[in-house]
């Protein structure tokens, strides 16, 4: 094994060893997700292409606690999948506007939905509200350092599959699958590259990292639902200080990608999930000369549900 690099244990809200610990956790849980490469998007991209498929994944909450405050549907499904392991209740605070497959999700693992309205503001008082009324446990989608800690398993992971790889592009949203990441990617191996993938609609995490501070939008538009959140004070630290950039892309770059995963890879991903192809294909990188050696690319995808009407929609409408 690699003689793992220095991050100060305490810095931030994981650690290595959290990391590991929760690796030991749900390795009876988790399934061991496939590293696809591909000839075609390696010939395409002009690197060589490592695609972790987290889409695949099954939902565990590394916590398996009961009240969920819903950022992301995918986190959502988990955490109702984990109460139900437990036997015990899940109340999952969802927005009226999520897309119709992942309350479905929630629903088809016994989660009880209570919605909100679509904003920040909202799903923080409605969740607050259940807490005051169940008594139930309180657990952040990606601000919390059990979260990240189980994110980190999936660096680890990946590293197993590929020890080779010089740098790791993640999706970016309120930055916990990220952060994670990072952590235990350059606890194993300090030198490999953090990069984040964002949609320009929703380009928080970028203006942060530009200014030095969290920034939160007014609104956000694009149709990667799941990165819409933003950065949280337990992961903007790790973004600030071990992500190297963020890489802002389209829309419809975003569903170039994804028809790639969907026609080359046979993975059915979400935009959110099909981001890092399109950072990674993007004029952004391929014309940034500090990116020119980052030569053996893992890519996180990291959501399979596609509402196909709203895929289809924006297919016609050319976005």
């Amino acid at each position: 094994m690699e003689e793992e690099g220095k991050i100060t244990k305490g810095k931030y809200a994981a650690d290595i060893s959290s990391i590991r610990e929760a690796q030991d956790r749900i390795k009876s849980l988790v399934h061991k997700t496939p590293l696809l490469s591909s000839t075609s998007l390696n010939v395409l991209s002009g690197r060589q292409l490592y695609f972790k498929c987290e889409c695949l994944q099954k939902g565990i909450c590394l916590a398996l606690l009961i009240v969920f405050y819903k950022i992301s549907g995918n986190h959502a499904a988990a955490l109702a999948l984990a109460a139900k392991l437990r036997g015990i209740p899940s109340y999952i605070v969802i927005p009226k506007n999520a897309p119709t497959c992942k309350v479905e999700n929630v629903k088809r693992y016994g989660g009880q939905i209570v919605w909100s309205e679509p904003s920040v503001q909202s799903r923080e008082e409605v969740a607050n509200k259940v807490w005051q009324e169940t008594g139930a446990i309180f657990i952040h989608p990606y601000n919390d350092g059990r979260i990240l800690s189980g994110q980190g398993t999936i660096s680890l992971e990946i590293l197993e599959q590929a020890p080779h790889l010089d740098t790791l592009v993640v999706p970016i949203s309120g930055g916990g699958l990220i952060s994670g990441i990072a952590l235990a990617a350059k606890s194993v191996n300090p030198a490999i590259r953090i990069l984040a993938a964002e949609p320009k609609g929703a380009d928080d995490a970028a203006q942060s990292k530009a200014a030095g501070r969290i920034i939160r939008l007014p609104e956000t538009d694009t149709i990667a639902d799941g990165l819409r959140a933003f950065l949280g004070d337990f992961t903007w630290p790790v973004v600030r200080d071990l992500v190297e950039d963020i890489i802002t892309v389209e829309d419809s770059e975003i569903i170039k990608a994804m028809k790639l995963c969907f026609e080359i890879l046979k993975v059915v991903v979400e935009p959110s999930g099909a981001i890092g192809l399109a950072a990674v294909l993007s004029d952004t990188f391929q014309n940034n000369p500090s990116w020119k050696e980052c030569n053996h690319i893992g890519i996180v995808l990291s959501g399979g549900n596609v509402d196909l009407a709203v895929l289809w929609d924006s297919l016609k409408k050319g976005k």
